[in-house]
Formats: C-alpha cells, sequence, structure tokens
C-alpha cells in the first residue's frame, strides 16, 4: 500500500471523531488507531497487519519486557522494515552497549524500497534495541533506546 495513501488516513483519522479505521487492499491491509490514553493530544499509530495463517500468539513476545528501560527513545519516523546492519553479511550498526553521538546511524528502515538510516538524536549509550531485525515498524514506534 502506499504510503501517500497511508498519510492520507491518518489525516482523516485525525480530523474526524472515529478511534479506529482499517482499509485493505488485495492481500495488504492497514489498520490505524487512535490512542489517547496517554497524551492529550490525539496521536495515530498506523498498524500494519499481515493475512499470515503461519504466525502464532508467540511472535510478539520479542516486544515483551519485564523491566521497564529508561532512556531517550528513538523512534521510526515511517513505517516500514527494520534492519540492523546495510546488509545480511555486514556487521549490525549498533549493540546494545555501544556508544553512539548525535548523527551516527543506528539502523534501517526501509519503506518502498528506499533505505531510510535512522541516525541517533542523542549521546549515550544503547540501552536496548526493541525490534527484531527484518520485523515491521509503525510510525512513532520506539525502535532504540539511548541512555
Amino acid at each position: 500500500m502506499d504510503i501517500r495513501k497511508i498519510k492520507k488516513l491518518i489525516e482523516m483519522l485525525q480530523e474526524s471523531d472515529l478511534k479506529e479505521i482499517e482499509v485493505s487492499q488485495g492481500d495488504e491491509s492497514v489498520r490505524i488507531s487512535r490512542d489517547n490514553s496517554s497524551h492529550q493530544e490525539f496521536i495515530s499509530k498506523p498498524v500494519i497487519v499481515k493475512n499470515d495463517p503461519v504466525s502464532s500468539p508467540d511472535t510478539h513476545q520479542f516486544n515483551q519486557v519485564t523491566q521497564p528501560i529508561t532512556g531517550n527513545a528513538v523512534t521510526s519516523p515511517i513505517v516500514g522494515t527494520f534492519y540492523r546492519s546495510p546488509s545480511p553479511e555486514k556487521d549490525p550498526f549498533v549493540k546494545v552497549g555501544d556508544s553512539v553521538q548525535i548523527g551516527d546511524v543506528l539502523c534501517i528502515v526501509e519503506a518502498m524500497k528506499m533505505m531510510n538510516e535512522i541516525k541517533s538524536e542523542f549521546d549515550g549509550k544503547v540501552a536496548s534495541i526493541d525490534v527484531e531485525d527484518g520485523s515491521p515498524v509503525e510510525f512513532g514506534q520506539k525502535i532504540i533506546t539511548v541512555n
């Protein structure tokens, strides 16, 4: 589904009284819901839903953390696929415990065959990598925490 269409859906949701909208196009489906429990203003979070009969409820256990990790959250600026390294045979850009400076490349988010480098906005150490390599990410989703 085209990113421009997704952005238009987000705008439509923000301008309406709806809390959620889901659109299917062929075998792709996008669900966008409004979450106003943690902020006073409305924030829309797009969610990519795949019809994958093989997936099980255990697939999302990677994101479950027993103790919350505090620090500066690096979030995805776009909907896409998260990659820790520039290519499968290369080392990851960063690992937990690595020191980073403002402007250092932390990861890549691929959207529509375009590789978008995500750079650190903070100086510090990588406290956590919150997304599994090759996983889809949402707009605004926390992907890395820097202390």
